[in-house]
């Protein structure tokens, strides 16, 4: 899906150094054309997650753990679309830049940049990712006592 927009990005863009990073540090501008992709496929369901395998047969723990944690809330397929990483380098490194954070899984909701695995946990643990996925009728409510 991404691959032909992101290697017309990766022949075509300049470098510059990344915000407040170190000199050396360089990364390549998306195209309107990726980052239009993009954000059609974070938009394109309440809750999309990139990540290395598939729910099924994730490849990493880090995205292993971010698919449990969402089966624990009861998400479902419906409700999800998954992308993965490790089919496409360019939408791999492309998603990246795109959130401005470095590492998969990455999560959105409604089209949001939720976070790694590190935030998922921690909004797992602290209740947070609950109240975001109830808000966004991702998951229903639970029931009071």
């Amino acid at each position: 899906m991404f691959a032909r927009a992101l290697q017309r990005t990766a022949r075509t863009a300049t470098l510059r150094p990344a915000r407040a990073a170190p000199a050396q540090v360089f990364r390549r501008l998306l195209s309107d054309d990726v980052r239009q992709k993009l954000d059609g496929a974070v938009r394109a369901h309440p809750l999309v997650l990139f990540m290395k395998g598939e729910p099924a047969a994730p490849q990493c723990g880090f995205s292993r753990a971010v698919v449990q944690i969402l089966d624990l809330h009861g998400v479902l397929d419906s409700k999800m679309r998954t992308y993965d990483v490790l089919q496409d380098p360019q939408l791999r490194e492309g998603i990246k830049e795109y959130s401005e954070w470095p590492t998969i899984p990455q999560l959105y909701v409604n089209g949001e940049f939720v976070g790694g695995c590190d935030i998922v946990l921690e909004m797992h643990q602290n209740g947070k990712l609950e109240e975001l996925l109830e808000k966004h009728h991702i998951i229903q409510p639970a029931p009071s006592a």
